[in-house]
Protein backbone atom coordinates (compact mmCIF):
# COMPACT_ATOMS: atom_id res chain seq x y z
CA UNK A 1 0.00 0.00 0.00
CA UNK A 2 2.87 2.51 1.00
CA UNK A 3 4.26 2.02 -2.87
CA UNK A 4 1.05 2.05 -4.15
CA UNK A 5 0.96 5.89 -2.20
CA UNK A 6 3.98 6.96 -3.39
CA UNK A 7 3.34 5.93 -7.03
CA UNK A 8 0.15 7.68 -7.07
CA UNK A 9 1.62 10.69 -5.41
CA UNK A 10 3.90 10.85 -8.04
CA UNK A 11 1.39 10.87 -10.36
CA UNK A 12 -0.12 13.44 -9.12
CA UNK A 13 3.11 15.77 -8.58
CA UNK A 14 3.52 15.67 -12.89
CA UNK A 15 1.81 19.24 -13.96
CA UNK A 16 0.28 17.12 -17.31
CA UNK A 17 -1.62 14.75 -15.15
CA UNK A 18 -3.63 18.05 -13.60
CA UNK A 19 -3.99 19.62 -16.49
CA UNK A 20 -5.74 17.48 -18.12
CA UNK A 21 -7.61 16.04 -15.30
CA UNK A 22 -9.07 19.74 -15.38
CA UNK A 23 -9.37 19.71 -19.13
CA UNK A 24 -11.48 16.48 -18.52
CA UNK A 25 -14.15 18.39 -16.01
CA UNK A 26 -14.09 21.67 -18.18
CA UNK A 27 -14.99 20.06 -20.95
CA UNK A 28 -17.72 18.13 -19.37
CA UNK A 29 -19.47 21.27 -18.19
CA UNK A 30 -18.76 22.59 -21.83
CA UNK A 31 -20.22 19.77 -23.70
CA UNK A 32 -22.65 19.06 -21.61
CA UNK A 33 -24.21 22.95 -22.17
CA UNK A 34 -23.35 22.70 -25.97
CA UNK A 35 -26.87 20.67 -26.93
CA UNK A 36 -28.64 23.62 -25.54
CA UNK A 37 -27.12 26.07 -27.76
CA UNK A 38 -28.13 24.15 -30.88
CA UNK A 39 -32.43 24.24 -29.80
CA UNK A 40 -33.85 26.48 -32.28
CA UNK A 41 -37.86 27.73 -32.15
CA UNK A 42 -39.59 30.29 -34.03
CA UNK A 43 -43.27 31.23 -34.25
CA UNK A 44 -45.59 34.43 -35.04
CA UNK A 45 -47.00 35.68 -32.08
CA UNK A 46 -50.72 37.53 -32.02
CA UNK A 47 -49.54 41.13 -33.28
CA UNK A 48 -47.99 39.10 -36.35
CA UNK A 49 -44.42 39.39 -35.25
CA UNK A 50 -41.88 36.30 -35.81
CA UNK A 51 -40.05 35.46 -32.85
CA UNK A 52 -36.80 33.76 -32.92
CA UNK A 53 -35.91 31.43 -29.52
CA UNK A 54 -32.59 29.66 -29.09
CA UNK A 55 -31.38 27.95 -26.30
CA UNK A 56 -32.98 27.70 -22.71
CA UNK A 57 -36.13 29.94 -24.38
CA UNK A 58 -36.59 27.41 -27.24
CA UNK A 59 -36.19 24.41 -24.57
CA UNK A 60 -39.24 26.36 -22.57
CA UNK A 61 -41.06 27.18 -25.42
CA UNK A 62 -41.63 23.70 -26.66
CA UNK A 63 -42.01 22.23 -23.70
CA UNK A 64 -45.03 24.58 -22.98
CA UNK A 65 -46.01 23.52 -26.68
CA UNK A 66 -45.76 20.05 -26.32
CA UNK A 67 -46.97 19.59 -22.58
CA UNK A 68 -50.23 17.72 -23.72
CA UNK A 69 -48.05 15.11 -25.34
CA UNK A 70 -45.99 13.86 -22.84
CA UNK A 71 -47.15 10.74 -20.84
CA UNK A 72 -47.47 7.23 -22.10
CA UNK A 73 -47.44 6.69 -25.79
CA UNK A 74 -50.68 4.62 -25.84
CA UNK A 75 -51.83 3.10 -30.11
CA UNK A 76 -54.77 5.20 -28.67
CA UNK A 77 -53.08 8.39 -28.64
CA UNK A 78 -51.18 7.89 -31.75
CA UNK A 79 -54.11 7.47 -33.18
CA UNK A 80 -55.27 10.89 -32.26
CA UNK A 81 -52.24 12.35 -33.30
CA UNK A 82 -52.05 11.16 -36.96
CA UNK A 83 -55.83 11.71 -37.13
CA UNK A 84 -55.46 15.41 -36.47
CA UNK A 85 -52.14 15.71 -38.65
CA UNK A 86 -53.73 14.58 -41.55
CA UNK A 87 -57.34 17.07 -41.46
CA UNK A 88 -55.16 19.85 -40.77
CA UNK A 89 -53.33 18.92 -44.11
CA UNK A 90 -56.38 18.21 -45.66
CA UNK A 91 -57.84 21.41 -44.42
CA UNK A 92 -55.46 23.26 -46.21
CA UNK A 93 -54.83 21.31 -49.16
CA UNK A 94 -51.41 19.89 -48.79
CA UNK A 95 -49.81 16.37 -48.61
CA UNK A 96 -46.54 17.37 -46.40
CA UNK A 97 -46.12 19.62 -43.19
CA UNK A 98 -43.67 21.66 -44.62
CA UNK A 99 -46.16 23.30 -47.05
CA UNK A 100 -48.20 24.34 -44.55
CA UNK A 101 -49.14 28.17 -44.13
CA UNK A 102 -46.82 30.08 -41.78
CA UNK A 103 -47.89 29.29 -38.11
CA UNK A 104 -50.02 26.89 -38.79
CA UNK A 105 -47.23 23.90 -38.20
CA UNK A 106 -46.48 25.64 -34.41
CA UNK A 107 -49.90 26.26 -34.10
CA UNK A 108 -51.69 22.73 -35.20
CA UNK A 109 -48.81 19.69 -35.61
CA UNK A 110 -45.95 21.19 -33.31
CA UNK A 111 -47.99 19.67 -30.18
CA UNK A 112 -48.37 16.50 -31.77
CA UNK A 113 -45.26 15.67 -33.00
CA UNK A 114 -43.66 13.98 -30.64
CA UNK A 115 -46.50 11.41 -30.88
CA UNK A 116 -45.60 11.22 -34.24
CA UNK A 117 -41.93 9.88 -34.10
CA UNK A 118 -41.77 6.59 -35.71
CA UNK A 119 -45.61 6.20 -37.18
CA UNK A 120 -43.86 5.77 -40.64
CA UNK A 121 -41.03 3.79 -40.05
CA UNK A 122 -43.53 1.00 -38.70
CA UNK A 123 -45.47 1.32 -41.65
CA UNK A 124 -42.44 1.12 -43.65
CA UNK A 125 -42.48 -1.22 -47.30
CA UNK A 126 -41.18 -4.76 -45.51
CA UNK A 127 -39.41 -5.36 -49.00
CA UNK A 128 -37.60 -1.34 -50.00
CA UNK A 129 -37.99 -0.52 -46.12
CA UNK A 130 -39.27 3.09 -48.13
CA UNK A 131 -41.38 4.81 -45.09
CA UNK A 132 -44.91 6.26 -46.39
CA UNK A 133 -46.12 9.26 -45.93
CA UNK A 134 -48.13 9.99 -43.01
CA UNK A 135 -51.12 10.86 -45.23
CA UNK A 136 -50.65 7.22 -46.25
CA UNK A 137 -51.31 5.41 -43.27
CA UNK A 138 -54.86 4.20 -42.17
CA UNK A 139 -55.37 5.55 -38.97
CA UNK A 140 -57.38 2.01 -38.51
CA UNK A 141 -54.39 -0.14 -38.28
CA UNK A 142 -52.92 2.18 -35.19
CA UNK A 143 -54.98 0.45 -33.66
CA UNK A 144 -52.35 -1.99 -33.08
CA UNK A 145 -49.49 0.05 -33.24
CA UNK A 146 -47.47 -2.16 -31.01
CA UNK A 147 -48.38 -5.45 -33.48
CA UNK A 148 -47.48 -3.32 -36.49
CA UNK A 149 -44.01 -1.99 -34.86
CA UNK A 150 -43.01 -5.81 -33.93
CA UNK A 151 -43.99 -7.01 -37.06
CA UNK A 152 -41.57 -3.99 -38.44
CA UNK A 153 -38.58 -5.49 -36.66
CA UNK A 154 -39.28 -8.67 -38.21
CA UNK A 155 -39.24 -7.31 -42.15
CA UNK A 156 -35.83 -4.88 -40.75
CA UNK A 157 -34.01 -7.58 -39.62
CA UNK A 158 -34.70 -9.90 -42.80
CA UNK A 159 -33.09 -6.93 -44.64
CA UNK A 160 -29.65 -5.87 -41.82
CA UNK A 161 -29.38 -9.46 -41.15
CA UNK A 162 -30.08 -11.73 -44.42
CA UNK A 163 -28.92 -14.92 -44.36
CA UNK A 164 -28.74 -14.96 -40.40
CA UNK A 165 -31.93 -16.52 -39.18
CA UNK A 166 -31.03 -16.81 -35.58
CA UNK A 167 -29.80 -13.06 -35.24
CA UNK A 168 -33.08 -12.28 -36.86
CA UNK A 169 -34.94 -14.07 -33.81
CA UNK A 170 -32.79 -12.97 -31.59
CA UNK A 171 -33.90 -9.10 -32.26
CA UNK A 172 -37.12 -10.27 -32.43
CA UNK A 173 -37.44 -12.08 -28.90
CA UNK A 174 -35.41 -8.99 -27.68
CA UNK A 175 -37.92 -6.51 -28.75
CA UNK A 176 -40.88 -8.59 -27.89
CA UNK A 177 -39.21 -7.90 -23.97
CA UNK A 178 -39.43 -4.13 -24.28
CA UNK A 179 -42.04 -2.64 -21.91
CA UNK A 180 -44.39 -1.43 -23.89
CA UNK A 181 -46.44 1.21 -24.26
CA UNK A 182 -43.32 3.36 -24.75
CA UNK A 183 -43.08 6.99 -22.83
CA UNK A 184 -42.25 10.28 -24.25
CA UNK A 185 -41.28 13.40 -21.98
CA UNK A 186 -40.60 16.23 -24.78
CA UNK A 187 -37.18 18.74 -24.49
CA UNK A 188 -34.55 16.46 -25.22
CA UNK A 189 -32.43 15.89 -28.26
CA UNK A 190 -30.82 12.56 -29.58
CA UNK A 191 -27.37 15.23 -29.42
CA UNK A 192 -27.38 14.77 -25.49
CA UNK A 193 -25.90 11.45 -25.90
CA UNK A 194 -23.84 12.33 -28.77
CA UNK A 195 -21.98 15.19 -26.79
CA UNK A 196 -21.90 12.33 -23.61
CA UNK A 197 -20.01 10.00 -26.39
CA UNK A 198 -17.63 12.99 -27.21
CA UNK A 199 -17.04 13.66 -23.82
CA UNK A 200 -15.85 9.76 -22.60
CA UNK A 201 -13.65 9.86 -25.62
CA UNK A 202 -11.76 12.69 -24.74
CA UNK A 203 -11.47 11.84 -21.09
CA UNK A 204 -10.13 8.46 -22.63
CA UNK A 205 -7.32 10.02 -24.52
CA UNK A 206 -6.39 12.15 -21.31
CA UNK A 207 -6.42 9.26 -19.31
CA UNK A 208 -4.42 7.25 -22.18
CA UNK A 209 -1.71 10.17 -22.39
CA UNK A 210 -1.39 10.09 -18.51
CA UNK A 211 -0.65 6.29 -18.04
CA UNK A 212 1.49 5.88 -21.32
CA UNK A 213 4.90 6.91 -19.23
CA UNK A 214 4.10 4.83 -16.59
CA UNK A 215 6.59 1.75 -17.13
CA UNK A 216 8.77 3.90 -20.76
CA UNK A 217 9.62 6.86 -18.59
CA UNK A 218 11.65 4.60 -15.84
CA UNK A 219 13.05 2.91 -18.71
CA UNK A 220 14.22 5.95 -20.70
CA UNK A 221 15.48 7.75 -17.99
CA UNK A 222 17.13 5.31 -16.32
CA UNK A 223 15.65 5.43 -12.75
CA UNK A 224 13.69 1.91 -12.91
CA UNK A 225 17.19 0.64 -13.02
CA UNK A 226 17.61 1.23 -9.70
CA UNK A 227 14.12 0.61 -8.10
CA UNK A 228 14.67 -3.03 -10.21
CA UNK A 229 16.98 -3.66 -7.22
CA UNK A 230 15.16 -3.04 -4.61
CA UNK A 231 13.38 -5.40 -2.34
CA UNK A 232 9.87 -5.08 -3.89
CA UNK A 233 11.37 -3.74 -7.04
CA UNK A 234 9.84 -6.05 -9.40
CA UNK A 235 5.85 -7.57 -9.31
CA UNK A 236 4.62 -5.68 -6.05
CA UNK A 237 6.08 -2.23 -7.95
CA UNK A 238 4.21 -3.43 -11.09
CA UNK A 239 1.42 -3.94 -9.11
CA UNK A 240 1.44 -0.27 -7.48
CA UNK A 241 2.34 1.13 -10.88
CA UNK A 242 -0.78 -0.10 -12.48
CA UNK A 243 -2.94 0.38 -9.87
CA UNK A 244 -2.36 3.67 -9.72
CA UNK A 245 -3.11 4.83 -13.08
CA UNK A 246 -6.09 2.44 -13.01
CA UNK A 247 -7.68 4.57 -9.79
CA UNK A 248 -6.92 8.30 -11.51
CA UNK A 249 -8.58 6.82 -14.88
CA UNK A 250 -11.46 5.23 -12.96
CA UNK A 251 -11.85 8.02 -10.79
CA UNK A 252 -11.58 10.56 -13.38
CA UNK A 253 -14.19 9.12 -15.92
CA UNK A 254 -16.58 8.71 -13.12
CA UNK A 255 -16.50 12.00 -11.87
CA UNK A 256 -16.70 13.57 -15.34
CA UNK A 257 -19.81 11.24 -16.69
CA UNK A 258 -21.57 12.38 -13.13
CA UNK A 259 -21.14 15.87 -14.19
CA UNK A 260 -21.91 15.83 -17.52
CA UNK A 261 -25.20 13.81 -16.85
CA UNK A 262 -26.18 15.95 -13.85
CA UNK A 263 -25.72 19.47 -15.76
CA UNK A 264 -27.32 18.21 -18.98
CA UNK A 265 -30.38 16.51 -17.32
CA UNK A 266 -30.89 19.97 -14.91
CA UNK A 267 -30.63 22.07 -18.16
CA UNK A 268 -33.05 20.31 -20.02
CA UNK A 269 -35.28 18.98 -17.62
CA UNK A 270 -34.97 15.64 -15.16
CA UNK A 271 -38.53 14.30 -16.68
CA UNK A 272 -36.73 14.12 -19.85
CA UNK A 273 -35.19 10.85 -18.83
CA UNK A 274 -38.33 8.93 -18.36
CA UNK A 275 -38.46 8.78 -22.27
CA UNK A 276 -37.88 5.55 -24.18
CA UNK A 277 -35.29 5.30 -26.19
CA UNK A 278 -37.81 4.25 -28.80
CA UNK A 279 -38.97 7.76 -29.26
CA UNK A 280 -35.46 9.28 -29.62
CA UNK A 281 -33.72 7.11 -31.95
CA UNK A 282 -35.84 4.12 -34.06
CA UNK A 283 -39.10 2.67 -33.27
CA UNK A 284 -37.55 -0.68 -32.84
CA UNK A 285 -34.44 -0.08 -31.20
CA UNK A 286 -33.73 -3.43 -29.15
CA UNK A 287 -33.02 -1.93 -25.74
CA UNK A 288 -35.84 -1.74 -23.52
CA UNK A 289 -34.32 1.20 -21.60
CA UNK A 290 -35.15 5.31 -21.36
CA UNK A 291 -32.59 8.16 -21.52
CA UNK A 292 -31.88 8.08 -17.81
CA UNK A 293 -30.55 4.37 -18.38
CA UNK A 294 -29.16 4.60 -21.60
CA UNK A 295 -27.11 8.07 -19.97
CA UNK A 296 -26.19 5.57 -16.62
CA UNK A 297 -25.43 2.32 -18.81
CA UNK A 298 -23.39 4.40 -21.00
CA UNK A 299 -21.26 5.80 -18.29
CA UNK A 300 -20.43 2.17 -16.64
CA UNK A 301 -19.78 0.73 -20.55
CA UNK A 302 -17.50 3.74 -21.55
CA UNK A 303 -16.02 3.33 -17.98
CA UNK A 304 -14.85 -0.10 -18.55
CA UNK A 305 -13.92 0.77 -21.75
CA UNK A 306 -11.21 3.63 -20.44
CA UNK A 307 -9.96 0.57 -17.45
CA UNK A 308 -9.40 -1.29 -20.91
CA UNK A 309 -7.63 1.00 -22.86
CA UNK A 310 -5.11 2.20 -19.92
CA UNK A 311 -4.79 -1.62 -19.07
CA UNK A 312 -3.67 -1.91 -23.03
CA UNK A 313 -1.45 1.43 -22.49
CA UNK A 314 0.07 0.23 -19.85
CA UNK A 315 1.20 -2.90 -21.63
CA UNK A 316 2.44 -1.43 -24.01
CA UNK A 317 4.34 1.33 -21.70
CA UNK A 318 5.81 -1.85 -20.12
CA UNK A 319 7.16 -3.13 -23.26
CA UNK A 320 8.53 0.46 -24.40
CA UNK A 321 11.72 1.93 -23.68
CA UNK A 322 10.69 5.44 -24.84
CA UNK A 323 7.87 7.75 -23.43
CA UNK A 324 7.02 8.69 -27.36
CA UNK A 325 7.03 5.15 -28.53
CA UNK A 326 4.49 3.98 -26.06
CA UNK A 327 2.50 7.11 -26.45
CA UNK A 328 2.43 7.18 -30.36
CA UNK A 329 1.14 3.14 -30.12
CA UNK A 330 -1.37 3.78 -27.40
CA UNK A 331 -2.80 6.91 -29.47
CA UNK A 332 -3.42 4.75 -32.63
CA UNK A 333 -5.04 2.46 -30.69
CA UNK A 334 -7.34 4.19 -29.29
CA UNK A 335 -7.99 5.73 -32.82
CA UNK A 336 -8.38 2.40 -34.63
CA UNK A 337 -11.98 1.88 -34.10
CA UNK A 338 -12.76 5.12 -36.03
CA UNK A 339 -10.40 4.11 -38.98
CA UNK A 340 -11.77 0.21 -39.00
CA UNK A 341 -15.40 1.68 -39.13
CA UNK A 342 -14.75 3.74 -42.24
CA UNK A 343 -12.71 1.45 -43.89
CA UNK A 344 -12.65 -1.78 -43.31
CA UNK A 345 -15.91 -3.56 -45.34
CA UNK A 346 -18.26 -5.74 -45.07
CA UNK A 347 -18.94 -7.58 -41.65
CA UNK A 348 -15.57 -7.66 -40.55
CA UNK A 349 -15.98 -4.03 -39.09
CA UNK A 350 -17.97 -4.86 -36.60
CA UNK A 351 -16.06 -8.05 -35.18
CA UNK A 352 -12.88 -5.89 -35.34
CA UNK A 353 -14.34 -3.03 -33.44
CA UNK A 354 -15.85 -5.28 -31.05
CA UNK A 355 -12.59 -6.49 -29.31
CA UNK A 356 -10.36 -2.77 -29.68
CA UNK A 357 -10.66 -1.56 -25.94
CA UNK A 358 -11.44 1.55 -26.91
CA UNK A 359 -14.45 0.67 -28.43
CA UNK A 360 -16.73 1.39 -25.96
CA UNK A 361 -16.34 5.26 -26.00
CA UNK A 362 -14.85 5.47 -29.55
CA UNK A 363 -16.91 8.24 -32.29
CA UNK A 364 -19.22 6.84 -34.63
CA UNK A 365 -17.93 2.86 -33.25
CA UNK A 366 -18.76 3.39 -29.85
CA UNK A 367 -21.04 1.36 -27.34
CA UNK A 368 -23.93 4.43 -27.71
CA UNK A 369 -24.45 3.67 -31.65
CA UNK A 370 -23.84 -0.16 -31.05
CA UNK A 371 -27.33 0.39 -28.88
CA UNK A 372 -28.99 2.43 -31.21
CA UNK A 373 -28.39 -0.31 -34.10
CA UNK A 374 -29.40 -3.87 -35.24
CA UNK A 375 -26.12 -5.64 -35.62
CA UNK A 376 -24.97 -8.56 -34.35
CA UNK A 377 -21.62 -11.17 -34.65
CA UNK A 378 -22.99 -13.79 -36.09
CA UNK A 379 -20.70 -17.93 -35.78
CA UNK A 380 -21.98 -20.17 -36.94
CA UNK A 381 -25.90 -20.45 -35.42
CA UNK A 382 -24.97 -18.08 -32.75
CA UNK A 383 -26.17 -14.86 -32.71
CA UNK A 384 -24.56 -12.21 -30.65
CA UNK A 385 -25.62 -8.44 -29.86
CA UNK A 386 -22.38 -6.39 -30.62
CA UNK A 387 -22.89 -4.21 -27.15
CA UNK A 388 -22.65 -7.60 -25.00
CA UNK A 389 -19.84 -7.71 -27.14
CA UNK A 390 -17.87 -4.58 -26.72
CA UNK A 391 -18.45 -5.16 -22.91
CA UNK A 392 -17.50 -8.62 -22.02
CA UNK A 393 -14.44 -7.96 -24.67
CA UNK A 394 -13.52 -4.89 -22.05
CA UNK A 395 -14.30 -7.21 -18.80
CA UNK A 396 -11.77 -9.90 -20.46
CA UNK A 397 -9.23 -7.08 -21.73
CA UNK A 398 -8.83 -5.36 -17.98
CA UNK A 399 -7.60 -8.32 -16.24
CA UNK A 400 -5.52 -9.43 -19.25
CA UNK A 401 -3.89 -6.48 -20.35
CA UNK A 402 -3.05 -5.80 -16.63
CA UNK A 403 -1.13 -9.41 -16.08
CA UNK A 404 0.62 -8.96 -19.22
CA UNK A 405 2.11 -5.74 -18.13
CA UNK A 406 2.98 -7.30 -14.85
CA UNK A 407 4.56 -9.78 -16.67
CA UNK A 408 6.79 -7.91 -19.03
CA UNK A 409 7.60 -5.11 -16.19
CA UNK A 410 9.02 -8.17 -14.16
CA UNK A 411 10.99 -9.96 -17.33
CA UNK A 412 12.50 -6.76 -18.66
CA UNK A 413 16.58 -6.40 -18.62
CA UNK A 414 18.30 -3.41 -18.67
CA UNK A 415 20.67 -3.57 -21.78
Amino acid sequence: MKIFKLELKRMLKAKLTWILLLLSLVFSVLLAYLPVTYCYSNYTDEAGNEVNLTGLSSIAYEKVRQKDASGVVTPERVRQAVETYQACLEQYGVTESYNLPEGVYEKEILPISPLLHGVKEAFADPNTGMAPAIMEIDSEQLEDYYAVCEQRIVYLMAMEQAGHPAAQRRAAEMYQRVEKPFEVYPGMTSSVMDYQNIMGYLVLLFCVVIASSVFSAGYQSGADDILRCTRHGRARMAAAKIAAPLLLSGATFTVCSTVYILTVNSLFGWECVKTSIQMMYSIVTLAGLNIGELQWLFAAAGLLSVLASVSFTLWISSRSRSTVASLAAALAFCIAPVVVYMAVPGTLAPWVCSILPASGTSIQASILYAITDFRFLNFGGIAVWTPYAVIGACVVEIPLFLLLAVRAYCRHTVN
